[in-house]
């Protein structure tokens, strides 16, 4: 290896991963209008093309795959905060409990401000699947993750069902839930806004989550990313670039079939789309994320590459404030409560708005880390997570 994984050493290709993660979610999150689906209606023929194209390019890329590649660094960075905790005979878990508590706050702060959209109680709530496996051997853990990414509970319906037509998925009621978000959005009351978000919009994300298989695939993709520490393939070398070679071509390969086959489940009837369907949407999206984490590895190697992201490692070191932050300054944006523009903004403009946010944070992100080891928040987070100890 050319460089060891440690407390004091950072792999450079992580951090503008996990900043091209949060720039990509900003994109989509600003195409979605932060869940509001509120658009111009009387645009020119012309620029409701070029609004669709702009839709399904930038979904097509990003929905789906950019949190995966951020659920799979998830992973990673637990691994480095416990394997720096095992060099020095200490167990991590627990303080990973309580870290996990912590997040939680954190998770509350963005759903006040992105109704039914945060991602940050999910991962609190899958999260103690590290605590567990956290002395498992290698293969247990890569066969475990392959087991949550499989998808069981999809699989398990979809033969109840074979077994007996009557069987049909709990009507866990979502679309319901997201009609009322949307009427107290409209309404325009700010403190309605903020009390509705971090209850009835956080209920609905978390039953969305279990709908759209985003539960179990977050639990392999955190099993995922904790293999790959063990395994140290972040890290620049030959082996691990010839890894990533194979991972690219193995999951370009797989991504076609997988999308082609899923478009024809979705021709079915509708407890197969609920079941067999989100399996398959779920692999082709992580097939998807494998190219794009493959590609950026690899690209990465190249120095006009790298030199052209390299606001990306600014951005990905304080990927919890740009994530929360954008959050806030999308409801500014685009609800009634506040300056809201959605009617006004197709996908297009939108998509520019994006742009010009990630742009913002990465200015403020370079100040301040220019003055501080971490972003604010970052440090808040680090800061309790030791809340009782010597450790700065």
């Amino acid at each position: 290896m050319e460089q060891l994984i440690n407390k004091n050493s950072r792999i450079e290709v992580v951090d503008a991963l996990r900043g091209f993660a949060v720039m990509a979610i900003l994109l989509v999150h600003n195409l979605e209008h932060f869940i509001f689906p509120v658009y111009p209606t009387n645009s020119p023929n012309w620029l409701n093309i070029l609004n669709q194209g702009v839709c399904n390019g930038v979904f097509t890329l990003f929905a789906g795959k950019a949190y995966a590649i951020f659920a799979l660094l998830f992973g990673f960075t637990f691994y480095i905060q416990n394997n720096n905790q095992k060099k020095q005979g200490k167990d991590f878990g627990y303080r990973f409990l309580w870290r996990l508590i912590l997040l939680a706050g954190f998770a509350t702060l963005n759903a006040a401000f992105f109704p039914a959209g945060d991602v940050l109680l999910l991962f609190v709530v899958v999260g103690p699947v590290l605590f567990f496996t956290r002395n498992w051997s290698n293969k247990a853990i890569i066969i475990t993750a392959a087991v949550f990414l499989l998808q069981p509970v999809e699989w398990y319906h979809y033969i109840a069902n074979l077994i007996n037509p009557a069987h049909r998925l709990p009507n866990l009621k979502v679309s319901e839930m997201y009609a009322e978000v949307a009427e107290y959005i409209k309404a325009g009351n700010f403190w309605d806004f903020i009390l509705g978000n971090i209850s009835l919009g956080q209920k609905a994300s978390l039953l969305w989550a279990i709908n759209a298989g985003r539960f179990f695939q977050t639990a392999g993709l955190f099993l995922l990313g904790f293999y790959i520490g063990r395994k140290q393939l972040f890290v620049s070398s030959e082996s691990n670039l010839h890894f990533w070679v194979k991972t690219l071509i193995v999951s370009a390969i797989a991504f076609a079939p997988l999308y082609t086959l899923k478009e024809l489940i979705m021709e079915n009837d509708t407890i197969i789309q609920q079941t067999v369907g989100t399996a398959f949407d779920m692999w082709q999206k992580l097939a998807f994320s494998l190219v794009l984490i493959a590609s950026f590895i690899l690209l990465y190697q190249n120095y006009k590459f790298r030199n052209a992201v390299d606001n990306l490692r600014f951005y990905g070191r304080m990927s919890l404030t740009n994530y929360i932050t954008q959050s806030i300054i999308g409801a500014i944006i685009y609800f009634p409560f506040g300056l809201y523009l959605s009617p006004y903004c197709g996908y297009t403009v939108s998509l520019l708005i994006g742009f010009f946010i990630f742009l913002l944070q990465v200015k403020l992100c370079k100040w301040w880390l220019s003055k501080h080891k971490q972003g604010p928040l970052e440090s808040i987070w680090h800061k309790w997570t030791w809340f009782g100890t010597c450790k700065r």
